[in-house]
């Protein structure tokens, strides 16, 4: 199933299941809170351990790929060359940062709107987001970097399955994105 998808239908039960919790007893919202501050921290924890792993292993390994392009734009993707380590500590922290924004998006929520209901809901989802992140596969699960899992890790798809035009690793697309690099320094 499409991780979009999967997201919204979860999403849609467990905020059925939230709106049968009465959240209007002191004890109930206690847990809530509770287990939302452990699943966020077991999260970050997670996150961290896994950016000392990749530290520890040190791959000093070169990948080349060519960014996908803005689809704002009419420019061609950019060539990125990175070292393994480099480019799974950049998308670590890419899931840290997505973290921190639902911690204060919830901070708002919660603590200025009083909704109660969202601690419910963010509390499973962020226990979803661990279990779908690359570098928690490849890092703390062992699972090879193949397939799927080969980097550049490829951004998950959009609603209807249209994912957003992922890096490119062929080596015509290299080529041509060294070329134009290369002339570009030419012409300045």
């Amino acid at each position: 199933m499409n991780p979009a998808v999967q997201n919204m239908v979860i999403s849609l039960g467990v905020m059925q299941i939230a709106r049968k919790i009465s959240f209007e007893d002191p004890d109930i919202l206690l847990y809530t809170r509770i287990g939302y501050v452990t699943v966020q921290v077991i999260v970050l924890g997670l996150y961290y351990y896994i950016s000392m792993a990749i530290k520890s292993k040190n791959d000093q390994t070169v990948l080349k790929y060519v960014d996908a392009p803005s689809a704002m734009t009419q420019e061609p993707g950019q060539l990125v060359t990175t070292t393994v380590r480099d480019y799974d500590l950049s998308e670590t922290s890419k899931l840290l940062r997505s973290v921190y924004m639902g911690i204060a998006m919830m901070g708002f929520l919660h603590g200025y709107m009083g909704y109660t209901q969202p601690l419910f809901v963010q509390g499973i989802m962020g226990l979803k987001g661990v279990y779908e992140a690359v570098p928690i596969k490849v890092h703390l699960l062992g699972q090879k970097a193949e397939g799927d899992l080969k980097r550049p890790w490829k951004a998950a798809g959009g609603m209807f399955g249209a994912a957003a035009g992922g890096p490119q690793t062929d080596n015509a697309a290299i080529t041509e994105a060294e070329k134009r690099v290369g002339g570009s320094k030419k012409d300045e």
